[in-house]
């Protein structure tokens, strides 16, 4: 038997080559992952790459009209699986365009600034057919520093959605169709849409938290420093729920790239 190399694997992974039967992907659950995109154009390659490589059904980035090249990024990237689309700027008015466009059973949001482990994909669509009941989910965090003091901010993350069923963008966010129908959307609104998401969700039933990781940018962090950062998450989360429109949060969260 001749084996594949590792770069062989990848470009056919890259080329829409999943190596997988239509009959095994069409008895399991889809997944459609949809990528918010502004101004990315130092991740989105390397998102997109790594995403091939966890077989998703399709991936969808949705571009708010980005200045800095991200788009003919994304587009050099090349795969029959990945659709680029135009949108108004916003999380969750992206989100909700790519969601619209997709065909997926199960819809993962990704923050153009984070990576799943190889498993993460399998490891949701194995959740979702074992448990029916589950409506939606989120994974484990891990901020890519190896700073100790980002395990706790790791382990604050799973907690916060395990006790109170709120999760962040930055946990990997994945919903069925019908929760996603069910609910409307995503808020489309100027911060905190998973925060108001999550409410939302937790309405349908308790979030899901599978094991598989999703990596995160440690560039917030490192741009207003570790405590600043988490204190400043944590309040914006506490007067959000106490309802301080979004529009004023906003002016406390800058983006940063």
């Amino acid at each position: 038997m001749i084996e594949e190399s590792d770069e062989t694997v990848r470009m056919n992974a890259l080329n829409g080559d999943d190596r997988r039967s239509r009959g095994d992907r069409a008895a399991s659950v889809s997944v459609s992952v949809i990528v918010p995109m502004w101004n990315e154009a130092t991740a989105i390659v390397d998102t997109l790459e790594s995403l091939l490589l966890v077989d998703p059904d399709e991936v969808i980035v949705v571009d708010a009209m980005s200045e800095d090249g991200s788009i003919e990024l994304a587009r050099s990237v090349e795969s029959n699986r990945i659709r680029l689309l135009p949108s108004r700027r916003g999380r969750g008015v992206q989100q909700n365009v790519g969601a619209r466009a997709s065909s997926g059973d199960v819809l993962l949001f990704l923050h153009a600034d984070c990576r799943l482990a190889p498993n993460a994909i399998k490891a949701i669509r194995e959740c979702v057919e074992r448990r029916p009941d589950i409506a939606w989910g989120c994974l484990r965090m891990r901020v890519s520093d190896d700073d100790l003091r980002f395990r706790l901010v790791d382990a604050a993350a799973h907690l916060r959605a395990g006790t109170i069923g709120i999760a962040y963008g930055d946990q990997g966010i994945f919903m069925r169709r019908w929760a996603f129908e069910a609910i409307g959307g995503f808020p489309e609104i100027a911060l905190m849409e998973d925060v108001y998401v999550s409410s939302a969700l937790r309405k349908l039933g308790r979030p899901a938290l599978v094991g598989a990781t999703i990596t995160v940018s440690p560039r917030r962090w490192k741009r207003k420093g570790m405590i600043r950062q988490t204190l400043t998450n944590w309040t914006l989360t506490f007067l959000a729920a106490i309802g301080v429109p979004p529009a004023a949060l906003a002016r406390f969260y800058p983006i940063v790239r």
